[in-house]
């Protein structure tokens, strides 16, 4: 139980520096530490994975409010949609329980091309690029309908979301500074509410529902400081490094998955 507690409390302060530049808190890497490592039963993991997202997220947030960050619409509307998404997420985890082939599928299909082509993209652009001020969000229906999707997927399977939101925004050319912490609150907002869910679930399911508690809080201490860590770091970073880094960690995941799911 001891060795569990102190390799969730490492996990979370490594994965959280290298993601929170980037607007991921990790959850989406941490999910399988957590089933393959730490030995979480399923579908616990889920609700563990969302209590690590509560407790890693104010370290990263909190520093890049100091950090100046932007706020504006895009961090609202995320919230806005993606906790409706979390709830019905968690209702569908628990009553109809997914196997976790399709999800690795999904992901796959959507985070392995999606990497490639950023990485491509910034290590060769095709033109000109507008600058970052200019450039234009994605309208506000498109935004509503992806930000309540990722949330009923974060639902499902315990990621905040910001995996799939960062690359996604990213490829629509908006700045990593902005997307980085609109991406992290609604992570944190959707974690925050899809948690609570899942123990009020718990009241009325069987089996291993609820959170391991102990292990969410040791994940989540390492990871609000290294959040902390990696938005301090993200500044005296170059935007390129920083699209390349996103899209690194996407092809990476999309990989990981690719291969899981064909084993």
């Amino acid at each position: 139980m001891e060795w569990t507690i102190w390799a969730g409390l490492a996990a979370g302060l490594l994965i959280s520096t290298l993601t929170a530049p980037v607007g991921v808190s990790g959850a989406v890497f941490l999910l399988p530490v957590q089933l393959s490592v730490l030995g979480v039963p399923s579908p616990a993991v889920t609700p563990t994975n969302l209590l690590f997202n509560v407790v890693a997220g104010p370290g990263a947030l909190w520093r890049y409010r100091r950090n100046g960050a932007p706020r504006g619409t895009l961090a609202r509307r995320l919230v806005i949609w993606t906790l409706p998404g979390v709830a019905v997420g968690a209702a569908v985890r628990v009553f109809v329980l997914p196997g976790p082939d399709v999800f690795r599928l999904l992901i796959a299909g959507l985070l392995l091309p999606l990497g490639l082509w950023l990485c491509i993209r910034t290590r060769h652009p095709a033109g000109h690029r507008p600058p970052p001020e200019t450039t234009a969000t994605p309208s506000r229906t498109a935004l509503s309908a992806l930000a309540l999707c990722v949330g009923v997927v974060g639902g499902i399977y315990g990621i905040g979301g910001g995996s799939l939101l960062g690359p996604i925004l990213a490829a629509r050319g908006l700045p990593l500074t902005l997307i980085a912490p609109a991406t992290l609150a609604a992570t944190f907002t959707t974690s925050l509410a899809g948690a609570a869910v899942y123990t009020a679930l718990a009241v009325v399911s069987t089996g291993p529902v609820a959170p391991d508690w102990w292990l969410g809080l040791a994940c989540g201490l390492g990871g609000l400081i290294g959040g902390y860590l990696g938005a301090r770091l993200q500044p005296h970073l170059p935007e390129t490094a920083l699209r390349l880094l996103l899209g690194t960690l996407a092809t990476t995941l999309g990989g990981l998955y690719a291969a899981q799911s064909l084993t």
